[in-house]
């Protein structure tokens, strides 16, 4: 599969079909917890039916009271008192099944969230490098975060909600139709006007939220990028330009969650007036048929209850659409990037990488970045055994980080091969390919841990003679150990707390750890001092002995001593030899080496 193949396209939200299968597979993400789901939704039912039976015996109270106001007898006053209990036990009976109710749908959606953020974060570490380079960080913290959000709260907002408002309003429509067909089509005339209002509202606001979600994910890439290069920040002097840029994302976001505040009044006023209006219909017509002894006194209050009781059930109608359309959209887009298949990939079947003779072997690879208009590599060609080190020197964008990033299969050759003694590194297991071939990256990155942690990251159960061995191979461990806490020490966010070359050498430290058989520096010797590069560069000659090394540098001096030298130009390996061999071809290594050597003087001149 092509890198771009791995890229996310936008999620179709016009298609219904889209949505009824993204809520499907919501629906039965959630089934997974099937005792969780069956407690959740048989509670709805009881509590919804307790609910309902609320007015019923309210009304009978209410004509039980009238009875003993018109006078008093043993029989009625004890009828009323049942009455009462009966009513007490069933608002206690409706409260204790609410609560088990509101608790496992709950339970329900925090479980679905639990699976789907590991699900989530799981895809994220195996997605390719391809994937990374155009997603932005705050992108993907969005969609993890809210996206997943509103998938989670599904079965409480949406379909225990539907259950409860199918009862309610089925079950209570029929009960005050039945009651009394006049009274209750006035009862229930503010249900389509709240119904319509309620749906048009959330649906606006499902458009509106969605909007505010791009703008808080902007919002969060501003603060993301601002709290990341902090220090750039107040090195120039940009502190109100980085205020003026995020309060202009904020009031954007202001703006429009100020208009979801008037959709949300505006309509829910309209609701509120709706129901007042139909209620006072009901004790108009209702008064008129108690005078005339149509019905009682109890069945007027049975009507105004089973109102009041609909009202808010009516409103949550368009909560309910409000939650489909929402779990549809955001779902879609959710699952958009769990099904996506990682550009690289373990072939079915493949078998681990199994170290020989340790010789590494590029036939004639060939590269171009998705997107690029030029080919990053064109038949690059080289052996490399055991004991060598081989240097990969070249102008800027000529292709040497390429070779080291393809090596580990950050990318797929597009043709051609890389073999590790005879074995196509496409075939491995990426997990064998990874512990063989071990890179020291150009960006020196740490975790807020301690020293100790970072540099055993690859093996956290090494022992901490190895540990120390390693920093000591690095140039590190004397400055370790001039530190108060020794190798307990934390570190700052990103390692901030080091200079660039401490975080080099921590780097190249925790790479050592591994003892790979294949090592690749990819120009992670820029950051040091001279002196230090030439006691790295003496370590990497005494450790090269049982494995192939790889340099990549712009300086001359981290890999005059390699064994072979490649000058790699426009994506080709243009001239090869040893540093001698090399000068004496008088081509563009030894223009190149001409051009640092007057450099270094004029530096040393100054």
């Amino acid at each position: 599969m092509a890198a771009a193949d791995e890229i996310m396209r936008p999620a179709d939200t016009s298609g219904w079909r889209a949505g009824l299968r993204t809520i499907w597979r919501v629906t039965r993400l959630a089934w997974r917890s099937p005792l969780m789901v069956t407690v959740a939704l048989v509670s709805t039912l009881i509590a919804a039916g307790l609910q309902l039976l609320i007015p019923i015996l309210l009304g009978r109270a209410v004509d039980q009271t009238q009875v003993l106001a018109a006078g008093a007898t043993d029989a009625a006053r004890a009828a009323l008192w049942t009455t009462a209990w009966m009513v007490l036990a069933v608002a206690v009976a409706r409260g204790i099944f609410t609560v088990l109710q509101n608790y496992y749908s709950e339970c329900v959606g925090h479980m679905v969230g639990y699976r789907l953020r590991l699900a989530y974060y799981e895809k994220i570490q195996r997605l390719s490098f391809g994937f990374h380079d155009r997603m932005h960080s705050g992108d993907l913290i969005t969609l993890g975060m809210l996206d997943l959000e509103a998938v989670r709260m599904f079965f409480s907002t949406g379909l225990v909600r539907l259950v409860l408002l199918a009862v309610l309003i089925g079950v209570g429509g029929y009960l005050l139709l039945s009651t009394d067909l006049a009274l209750g089509l006035l009862a229930l005339s503010f249900v389509p006007f709240v119904a319509w209002r309620s749906s048009v509202a959330q649906l606006r606001l499902r458009g509106t939220w969605l909007a505010l979600q791009d703008r808080l994910s902007v919002l969060s890439r501003v603060m993301e990028e601002n709290i990341a290069g902090t220090r750039v920040v107040r090195a120039f002097g940009a502190t109100g330009h980085e205020m003026a840029k995020y309060r202009a994302a904020s009031e954007r976001a202001l703006d429009l969650a100020h208009e979801r505040v008037g959709i949300r009044v505006r309509n829910t006023t309209a609701m509120t007036l709706s129901f007042l209006v139909a209620m006072a219909l009901v004790l108009w017509a209702g008064s008129a048929k108690v005078v005339s002894g149509e019905i009682t006194v109890g069945t007027l209050t049975e009507f105004l209850t089973f109102m009041t009781i609909l009202q808010m059930p009516v409103r949550q109608l368009g909560m309910l659409v409000n939650s489909f359309a929402r779990t549809a959209t955001c779902g879609e887009r959710l699952f958009s990037l769990l099904d996506l298949e990682p550009a690289i990939a373990d072939r079915p079947g493949a078998p681990d990488l199994k170290i020989t003779d340790g010789v590494l072997r590029f036939e004639r690879v060939a590269f171009t970045y998705p997107g690029a208009a030029a080919p990053a590599l064109q038949g690059v060609d080289f052996t490399a055994r055991r004991g060598e080190t081989i240097g990969l020197i070249g102008p800027p964008g000529s292709g040497k980080s390429t070779i080291a990033h393809l090596l580990s299969r950050f990318h797929d050759v597009d043709t051609g091969a890389i073999t590790l003694d005879g074995q196509d590194i496409r075939d491995v297991t990426l997990r064998s390919l990874r512990r063989a071939v071990v890179v020291v990256p150009q960006d020196a990155f740490l975790f807020t841990t301690s020293l100790e942690n970072n540099i055993a990251y690859g093996d956290p159960w090494a022992e901490r003679t190895r540990v120390a061995g390693a920093s000591a191979s690095a140039q590190l461990h004397d400055f370790v150990m001039s530190l108060p806490a020794g190798y307990e020490t934390v570190v700052g966010e990103r390692g901030v707390s080091l200079s660039g070359g401490q975080r080099q050498r921590m780097i190249i430290a925790r790479t050592l750890m591994l003892r790979p058989a294949v090592l690749v520096f990819d120009d992670s010797t820029s950051a040091l001092d001279a002196a230090t590069e030439r006691r790295i560069c003496a370590m990497i000659r005494e450790e090269a002995a049982d494995r192939v090394t790889v340099i990549v540098a712009h300086r001359l001096g981290s890999l005059m001593h390699a064994d072979r030298i490649l000058f790699v130009e426009g994506g080709r390996i243009v001239e090869q030899g040893s540093h001698a061999e090399l000068l004496s071809l008088g081509g563009r290594y030894r223009a190149l080496h001409d051009l640092q050597n007057r450099i270094d003087m004029q530096g040393a001149a100054e």
